[in-house]
């Protein structure tokens, strides 16, 4: 599914606010045009396309990470009991810090959960536990 929505993505248009091209404080983030006299919003040949419902990516990949898993934000390790590693990846929270992360990640790496943002890593991860003996 993930190739389908790259696929349809490659023909998409890049959607950009109407003469965002032509002065510098009008920003390129998209806003439907509007205007009586609006080429953009009658769709006139030459000028960018609108943005529309047939532009939207097939139902199955909807939300899936690039890598074709389904992202799970986790805050702590009870967080991991109940992930599927075949479908589901995990993406640990801003908030958390480097101890907690650290538990997480060496607990998902046990259950075989794919990280999708494990942070810098160098060696073996070192907790409070792995430290004392």
């Amino acid at each position: 599914m993930v190739e389908i929505r790259e696929k349809v993505k490659s023909k998409k248009p890049d959607f950009v606010r109407q003469e965002s091209w032509r002065y510098k404080r009008v920003d390129e983030s998209w806003r439907k045009p509007r205007g009586i006299d609006s080429k953009m919003r009658k769709e006139v040949k030459g000028w960018p396309a609108k943005v529309k419902v047939g532009y939207r990516g097939p139902r199955a990949a909807r939300g899936l990470h690039p890598s074709a898993y389904k992202e799970v934000l986790v805050y702590n390790v009870d967080d991991l009991s109940g992930i599927n590693p075949k479908i589901e990846a995990i993406r640990i929270a801003h908030t958390v810090g480097a101890r907690k992360r650290a538990e997480i990640l060496n607990r998902a790496r046990e259950l075989g959960i794919r990280i999708l943002n494990p942070g810098v890593e160098v060696g073996p991860i070192e907790t409070k536990e792995t430290s004392k003996s």
